[in-house]
């Protein structure tokens, strides 16, 4: 059994999901991917469910690639598409709920941003820090962080890699809801509890509708991405940035 992928169900109609890979911070380890992929591969098994709450623990929520990771998409043994556990929370049939009480950073940013509600905590770093390492944004990054954040404020924060705390996205306009950190997943499950008063079907057909743009436009920004990564992760500066940067 995955320990670091729990999932519980405080009542019949909503599955709640834990990160937490403590070993790895809550980054993409094997046994977090794998345990998330086992974990919505129930979800999706479940016909009472009607939503689905994803959070961490402590002052995680999700930070992204591994060293391992990133190395071997620089050597180019891997993709990040080779991973397409990203996308779970968009094809989820039930909504999502992403109750980032941690930090969240580059792809872990990126996985949250698929879920169809994100609340962000105000004391919680938030980044798309891949620039910092020198490559391109990937994940599908570079289109559904301006989706959730709105476009000027995602595209400042993909160009200089900054890390922003909620309080300062919620003040500089970010278009999710920022609470206390405090708050975080209480305020995700309270609406879990209004959506588990809806019909089921109902709320799977809305679902498949509103996500239908995001799915059909998606493809073509993930082959951009790649074709970026391409160019960018074949930059030997790229390479001394990751061992530097994770050395830290």
């Amino acid at each position: 059994m995955n320990q670091v992928i729990k999932l519980h169900f405080p009542v019949p109609s909503i599955a709640v999901v834990v990160l937490e890979d403590r070993a790895s911070s809550n980054t993409f380890s094997r046994e977090f991917i794998a345990g998330l992929t086992d974990v919505f591969y129930q979800i999706r098994q479940n016909e009472r469910l009607k939503a689905v709450v994803i959070h961490g623990y402590d002052n995680y929520f999700c930070c992204g690639g591994t060293k391992e990771e990133l190395l071997n998409i620089y050597l180019g043994k891997i993709t990040f598409a080779d991973l397409p556990f990203y996308r779970l929370l968009l094809d989820c049939e039930i909504p999502t709920i992403a109750a980032m009480q941690g930090h969240a950073l580059g792809g872990g940013l990126a996985f949250g941003c698929y879920a169809d509600w994100i609340i962000l905590g105000e004391e919680s770093l938030y980044s798309a820090n891949f620039m910092k390492y020198g490559f391109t944004p990937g994940m599908g990054a570079t289109y559904m962080i301006a989706k959730k954040f709105g476009e000027p404020l995602a595209h400042e924060m993909l160009y200089s890699a900054q890390s922003y705390n909620g309080k300062t996205l919620k003040a500089r306009g970010a278009l999710v809801n920022v609470v206390e950190r405090k708050a975080v997943i209480q305020t995700a499950m309270n609406l879990a509890t209004e959506l588990a008063d809806k019909p089921r079907n109902s709320l799977i057909i809305l679902k498949q509708h509103l996500t239908q743009k995001i799915k059909q436009e998606l493809p073509q920004i993930i082959e951009q991405e790649l074709a970026m990564h391409r160019i960018t992760f074949s930059v030997p500066e790229v390479k001394e940035r990751i061992e530097a940067l994770f050395g830290r």
